[in-house]
């Protein structure tokens, strides 16, 4: 079975959630005999595929860019020249550009949508994009929503229930690469042990500010792994706060990233806004039996996130609470340790890569065989 994937970034462009949940869908898929591709839009695209792992990517010449909309207009030739070749198209939501180019192609297949999140932030433009979404969820045949928080909250997809399909992310601990003891040493001779510790992009709806606010006056530190858009306001609040406690590692490896995982006391996603559906470092985080910390925007964080079992659940956009939260993972390390077994027991539990491989397989059987 031939599948293409189809979204505006991806790696080794960018490193973020969601390109790790299309790295991960290809990865486990792979193992039950699919062959993926992936087409994007690059700022450097590479003129021929770039082989990874996971699935051949085929890379275009971003045009310009609108409202966090990419636009690479070479796509369109190349989508229909690719779909040609796939027996399903998955794409993936949000991206307006990616339903223009789905819309208008002249080959069909049958298509699975994965809904990352609903947009949010741009209200505006939403109205104005709205009929050209209704189209596009409307034609394509399976829609996908990564948690069933989101499935029952989403305005949007409320109204195609009958095409809709829960496939919790999942990831497989064997896809990242092994940390030498060597290797962990020197990381925790840089960075200590203990610490509260963000990864992701540094986005808007990440509530890093928040997090910061919380962090005046703690007398335990915060590690910031990550690079965006967000980078110099929140390293310019840091300054204007004064915070000694809280250090920037800027875009780091895999490698770097799980050793951090390893030493922390406890991973923090304090995102306050409906953007973030999910949360892909919460996950990466259970499965290295951390506890969690994240607010209740009643999305797919609070699926991984049990209030006091797999970690602490604030109130989204609290700074307090995210203090009081770091407080007392701080001073009650046995709390830590028990809160992070049972958020490993949760990840083993509900979101491994191979049950979401064969949920996505069995999904793209059953259209292909239609």
């Amino acid at each position: 079975m031939k599948i293409l994937h189809f979204y505006r970034t991806y790696f080794p462009d960018t490193q973020g959630g969601l390109e790790e949940v299309i790295r991960q869908i290809c990865l486990n898929t792979k193992l039950l005999g699919v062959e993926n591709r992936i087409l994007t839009i690059s700022d450097k695209p590479s003129p021929e595929p770039i082989v990874r792992e996971e699935a051949a990517v085929y890379q275009v010449k971003k045009s310009f860019e609108i409202a966090s909309c990419t636009v690479g207009l070479d796509a369109i030739k190349q989508y229909r020249e690719l779909l040609e070749w796939a027996d399903v198209v998955n794409l993936h939501y949000p991206w307006p550009f990616s339903d223009f180019v789905s819309l208008r192609s002249s080959v069909s297949r049958p298509s699975v949508l994965t809904y990352h999140s609903d947009i949010v932030r741009q209200k505006f433009l939403k109205l104005a994009y709205a009929p050209l979404e209704a189209r596009y969820l409307a034609s394509v045949d399976k829609i996908v929503t990564t948690s069933p928080n989101y499935a029952e909250s989403s305005p949007t997809l409320i109204r195609y229930k009958a095409k809709l399909e829960t496939i919790p992310i999942g990831i497989n601990r064997v896809s990242y690469p092994d940390v030498s003891q060597d290797f962990l040493e020197s990381v925790k001779k840089d960075c200590g042990v203990d610490f509260f510790l963000f990864v992701g992009v540094l986005r808007y709806y990440k509530g890093l500010h928040i997090l910061l606010d919380s962090m005046k006056n703690a007398d335990y530190t915060l590690l910031i792994a990550g690079a965006g858009p967000m980078e110099a306001k929140l390293k310019k609040q840091v300054r204007k706060l004064g915070l000694s406690n809280v250090r920037f590692l800027g875009f780091i490896s895999d490698e770097h990233k799980i050793a951090l995982y390893k030493l922390c006391r406890a991973v923090i996603l304090p995102s306050h806004l409906r953007s973030e559906a999910f949360g892909v470092s919460l996950l990466e985080a259970a499965m290295y039996g951390k506890p969690l910390i994240s607010a209740d925007i009643n999305t797919g964080t609070t699926y991984i996130n049990i209030h006091k079992k797999t970690g602490l659940v604030v109130e989204p956009g609290d700074s307090q609470s995210l203090r009081t939260a770091m407080d007392l993972l701080n001073d009650d390390p046995s709390m830590a340790k028990r809160l992070g077994r049972a958020a490993l027991d949760r990840y083993e539990e509900l979101f491994t890569g191979k049950s979401m491989g064969e949920r996505y397989y069995q999904l793209y059987q059953s259209l292909v065989a239609k």
